[in-house]
């Protein structure tokens, strides 16, 4: 595409409708048409968490219970609650009954450290605080230090329950395009976290059309691994499930064990995930010495991080079905572009962007040859966030005026449309003019047998910059970083080998598997490697 030059993308039939009915259709609010559902097919299953299976009218009466429940608590409309869990059956009645309310969940995960917790807490100043101690021993751990009492709810199992705040409400919308639903708060390890503002109306854009294309339906079965304190997780697994009356099975942390089980004995239909979860189921069938059985399973998928070739490649090979890949961030609710349900690409394609969102590529100034079509992709649509919650100059920085957002990530889009997300301008590597974008290196890495996955980042040096990988490699693995090193120089050019390779354990990540580099930056430029 041309840079610069504003494009929409197109209608699309979607299960027989075209997206524009569908959206057209979108309720004001998340809870709505499950309540809906409840009527329409109510012995159909909603929640299975571990022993518990709720069908879609006993969820409606939960989310109805916990209302009256949650207003017994002295919450109101316009009111901020704070969840700090695990997935969990609590956590979706929690955001579902919140709807009801017009109340805003910020949702945390509670593997974060006590000073990312309490600095998410000191900006959203929640009327209460929910902690889902019965699935969540850091979620415990949490609720003691703020001093937040047990709760034994009947159908929910053990929660904890915060002190009630004075905290004054925020103003209530009855447009789903301007009512916030959820906070999810970005990574604080570079700052103060930010709470993303998500709407209704957004995550429900992303919970049809996103849900509809990955053919979401009455029947399916879908394997909720993802963190819903994580956008992907709450929006497209989580609501992307339940909006169209399939079956979500909230899993509090992955295990490949677990998961391996649960596609035969739930004959689990759909799998989302982050690559690094692919890449850890593969190493956990190879130490078995067992082949995969999933009898039902009709779709996966990755999102989340950068998917290289090689791990693609090597999920299709046992999974024997195309592992789709999608792209988007918090700010876009997740999800900007997906590749379509019958698709079948060799390459990492993450797909065409979602049905009428607008999109174009900013120019980066840049003069390297190898790539003078690439540029900054900027969107709108009504799955933008409204803005960071009480930090304006930090949403001016990325959201201008007209509601276009920049997405800080570098892309080119292909004459069929397809986007390629070449990497983040954050993370762009300029070695001797040269542009490097550290998933092309990390591609190269993860071709190795012996490696499960590989992380790359930039330091800075006089007059220059250079390329530092991380390597994780496979469980009782040889692998030398001089051999390493040869591997990586038969396939990438000079300017493109890195300087220095750490073979380490594990790479820091995050609950859903995304590779911390902030952490990695710092081990970087103290040239020591404590991961």
């Amino acid at each position: 595409m041309r840079l610069s030059h504003t494009v929409q993308a197109s209608d699309e039939l979607i299960n027989g409708r075209w997206a524009s009915e569908l959206i057209a259709e979108l309720p004001e609010r998340l809870s709505t048409r499950i309540l809906e559902l409840a009527e329409q097919q109510p012995q159909q299953e909603a929640i299975v968490d571990g022993g518990v299976r709720w069908t879609y009218a006993e969820l409606a009466n939960e989310v109805h219970a916990a209302v009256d429940w949650l207003a017994a608590l002295g919450i109101r409309p316009g009111d901020r609650l704070m969840a700090v869990s695990e997935n969990c059956r609590a956590l979706v009645v929690l955001l579902l009954a919140a709807s009801e309310m017009n109340a805003w969940l910020a949702i945390v995960n509670s593997r974060m450290s006590a000073k990312e917790i309490d600095l998410i807490r000191d900006n959203c100043e929640p009327r209460r605080m929910f902690y889902t101690s019965a699935v969540s021993g850091e979620a415990r751990a949490h609720g003691e230090r703020h001093s937040a009492e047990i709760y034994h709810h009947v159908s929910l199992d053990e929660l904890m329950i915060g002190a009630l705040a004075d905290s004054a409400p925020e103003p209530v919308h009855a447009s789903g395009a301007e009512q916030v639903a959820a906070m999810i708060y970005t990574s604080g390890t570079t700052g103060t976290p930010k709470g993303v503002m998500l709407t209704h109306r957004g995550i429900l854009y992303i919970a049809s059309i996103s849900g509809g294309m990955r053919h979401l339906t009455q029947g399916q079965r879908v394997y909720g691994v993802l963190p819903i304190s994580h956008v992907f997780g709450l929006a497209s697994v989580c609501m992307g499930s339940l909006y169209n009356g399939a079956c979500f099975y909230p899993i509090p942390r992955f295990e490949a064990s677990a998961l391996v089980r649960a596609l035969v004995d739930e004959r689990i239909t759909v799998l989302q995930g982050v690559p690094a979860m692919y890449a850890r189921i593969l190493e956990y069938l190879k130490q078995q010495g067992m082949a995969l059985d999933a009898p039902a399973l009709v779709y996966i998928s990755a999102g989340g991080s950068p998917l290289d070739s090689d791990i693609k490649r090597r999920v299709e090979a046992v999974f024997g079905l195309p592992l789709h890949n999608g792209y988007g961030l918090t700010e876009a609710s997740p999800t900007i572009s997906q590749t379509r349900i019958d698709d079948r690409y060799m390459n990492t394609t993450v797909g065409r962007v979602l049905p009428l969102l607008e999109y174009r590529l900013e120019p980066l100034g840049s003069t390297d040859d190898e790539a003078p079509e690439t540029g900054e992709l900027w969107v709108r649509g009504p799955n933008v966030m409204r803005g960071y919650f009480r930090q304006m100059e930090a949403t001016r920085a990325c959201l201008d005026d007209n509601g276009w957002l920049n997405t800080g990530d570098i892309a080119r889009i292909d004459e069929s449309g397809e986007l390629y997300i070449v990497g983040r301008s954050k993370e762009l590597i300029i070695r001797s003019g040269f542009n490097i974008y550290p998933p092309d290196v990390e591609a190269v890495i993860n071709e190795h047998p012996e490696v499960t996955l590989s992380a790359v980042v930039g330091r800075q040096i006089t007059g220059n910059e250079e390329v530092v990988a991380f390597v994780q490699c496979e469980p009782g693995s040889t692998l030398t970083e001089d051999t390493l090193r040869t591997f990586v120089a038969e396939r990438l050019a000079p300017y493109k080998r890195p300087s220095d390779i750490f073979l380490v354990d594990s790479l820091p990540a995050t609950a859903t598997g995304k590779i911390l580099k902030g952490s990695l930056h710092q081990q970087a430029k103290e040239g020591m490697p404590h991961v």
